[in-house]
């Protein structure tokens, strides 16, 4: 169980307080981890900008899917070039492809979900 803050980059992100992607986005920030987010649409969900272009962001720890496996491949390269220590595939994100390219490059996938790792101690 670690304790560490983990820059968190969403991808799928909404500003739908229904989603999971947008209860992700704010248990992270209570739990006090950044979070930087990529959506459809360009708006803020709280105090979350939340962007649509595939910025260069730094220090990403995690990358936390909530895109389906054909969504996610425009976001390949993008992904593997933040370099983060592990992509979570949330459910209905597994995506045996990138979780293949993830381990070719150094970066732990994890299928899982974000709000359970996080209310369990285990983020």
């Amino acid at each position: 169980m670690s304790t560490s803050v983990k820059k968190t980059l969403v991808l799928g992100a909404s500003d739908n307080p229904d989603r999971y992607s947008y209860l992700a986005m704010n248990r992270l920030r209570v739990k006090g981890h950044p979070v930087v987010a990529i959506g459809r649409k360009r708006v803020r969900a709280g105090d979350i900008e939340i962007e649509t272009e595939k910025k260069e962001y730094a220090d990403v720890d995690t990358v936390t899917l909530y895109l389906s496996a054909k969504n996610q491949k425009e976001y390949y390269d993008y992904i593997l070039s933040l370099h983060p220590k592990r992509i979570i595939f949330n459910p209905g994100a597994e995506n045996p492809e990138l979780e293949r390219l993830a381990q070719e490059n150094g970066i732990e996938p994890m299928e899982a979900c974000t709000l359970v790792l996080l209310s369990t101690g285990q983020y």
